[in-house]
């Protein structure tokens, strides 16, 4: 019996490696693609190359589901192609056996999935997306249309680009009076954050005052800047919530409430990255009902479009439900729970009339 896991479960895993590397592969070269036509600057087609690299991850992240589906169907209907499945139920081997065999090399991308979304993501992601926009614009002034602002007090903020760790480039500081009037404005070209001191460093800073109906203008190499702003809260503002880490997304939601500011988006990340397990898992349920059931007699390639078909209406399914919670009150968890219960419902249903 071990060896007959070990045959089926070497057969799913390297189809789901080979669903994985097609779809990845697709999506890289679109988005290198994409790229190519943003080079601008000092931003070339090799930093192009670069960025779409250091986002592969996240892009093996947002597929895993998919591939295990896609997998599953391919690799489950190769061995029932070569009537390997009937010799096993022939045999004696119970159809929720076979289940188990299949589902066991997908706990292993489940794991991978659950790694690189909470320690390699959200700090490659913030990586490569301050490499470009340093590349765009580096040191130069104020660029509106990009980077992030944020304010304090009556402090205004604009950075070009952010990097982890606490490093800034292009960082652009606007402070007004109570009357809205503007008292200062000043550009440094970096800013470093100290945190033995818990402060940030500015260097090649230049200030303008203004004084009455003139100005005054100063320039300092470097400047001590005691703020609240710490790096960890730059990646929860420079990052969009789904490249979040788990522990990340629970710490905010959590500053959020005590805010009494709106966190349905956030929260609806955090249940979309904990219950991916269960979209694995339903989505795999999906496959393998299938091949035992209406794609017994089908061929490989009408097996891989359903596959396609069902993950393209899942997420879509999924996109959708997740905007309705916000707009509609509803929980987040709700809109996550939804399509997997469905998924697990369905696959059970089909695999019961199977057996």
């Amino acid at each position: 019996m071990r060896r007959l896991s070990r045959h089926v479960g070497i057969n799913i895993l390297v189809a789901i490696a080979m669903a994985l590397l097609v779809l990845v592969g697709l999506d890289v070269i679109a988005a290198i693609i994409d790229e190519a036509g943003a080079t601008r600057n000092n931003y070339h087609f090799s930093d192009a190359l670069i960025y779409v690299g250091t986002k592969l991850p996240s892009t093996i992240y947002e597929y895993i589901p998919f591939a295990s589906l896609i997998g599953c169907l391919f690799g489950l209907g190769i061995l029932a192609t070569n009537s390997e499945v009937i010799v096993m139920r022939a045999s004696g081997v119970s159809l929720l056996r076979i289940v188990f065999f299949v589902i066991r090399p997908v706990l292993l991308f489940v794991l991978l999935a659950a790694a690189i979304g909470e320690y390699f993501s959200p700090y490659l992601d913030q990586l490569a997306e301050g490499r470009r926009e340093y590349l765009r614009k580096g040191e130069s002034a104020l660029d509106s249309s990009s980077g992030l602002w944020n304010h304090e007090g009556r402090e205004f903020m604009h950075f070009n680009a952010v990097f982890p760790g606490g490093v800034l480039f292009g960082v652009s500081r606007f402070q007004f009076d109570d009357d809205r009037s503007l008292l200062e404005a000043s550009f440094s070209s970096r800013a470093t954050y100290n945190a033995a001191e818990d402060i940030w460093v500015e260097e090649n800073v230049s200030i303008t005052r203004f004084v009455g109906n003139g100005t005054q203008t100063d320039k300092q190499i470097t400047r001590r800047w005691d703020s609240e702003l710490t790096p960890e809260v730059l990646t929860l503002n420079i990052l969009p919530p789904d490249s979040l880490s788990i522990s990340s997304l629970y710490q905010y939601i959590n500053f959020l409430d005590q805010q009494s500011v709106d966190n349905a988006r956030y929260k609806l990340a955090f249940w979309s990255k904990v219950l991916q397990p269960l979209v694995i898992i339903g989505l795999v349920l999906i496959g393998i009902s299938f091949v035992f059931g209406p794609l017994r007699d089908s061929t490989m390639g009408f097996r891989i479009f359903i596959g396609v078909v069902v993950g393209v209406s899942f997420r879509i399914i999924q996109d959708m439900l997740g905007p309705f919670s916000i707009v509609f009150g509803f929980p987040p968890v709700l809109a996550v729970l939804l399509p997997v219960a469905f998924c697990v419902t369905l696959g059970l249903y089909l695999l019961r009339r199977s057996g």
